[in-house]
């Protein structure tokens, strides 16, 4: 499954020691769009956080796994990242400023190629 939008942003880095040695989690809020956006947080984990260096602004597409999982009566569900992709050309649209439309200045010169 996938999903796009732009890091909104980064919670803390996770780590500890587990029976398998040492883990890391990072976690990000992911805003979908669209009319309706929606934010959706997601996880890396292991050699992924290295791998995979996000940046709050970066418009992401992430290959994503969901699952649930049961915990004294309770459910909780992870979604976990184990593919992104970077929007080609770094930064989001939004650190480019509008062009500039005060300085259009209109070509009078009779050569119009419209037939009307």
């Amino acid at each position: 499954m996938e999903i796009s939008g732009v890091v909104v942003s980064l919670l803390p880095l996770q780590s500890g020691q587990g029976k398998n040695g040492t883990w890391k989690k990072q976690e990000f809020i992911l805003e979908t769009p669209g009319q309706y956006p929606k934010k959706v947080c997601m996880n890396l984990w292991g050699e992924k956080v290295d791998e995979i260096r996000i940046s709050v602004g970066d418009k992401i597409t992430a290959s994503i796994n969901i699952e649930s999982r049961e915990y004294n009566g309770r459910w909780y569900t992870d979604v976990r990242a184990w593919k992104v992709q970077k929007e080609s050309g770094g930064k989001s649209g939004s650190d480019v400023p509008p062009p500039a439309e005060d300085n259009f200045v209109p070509d009078n010169s009779g050569t119009d190629d419209l037939p009307f």
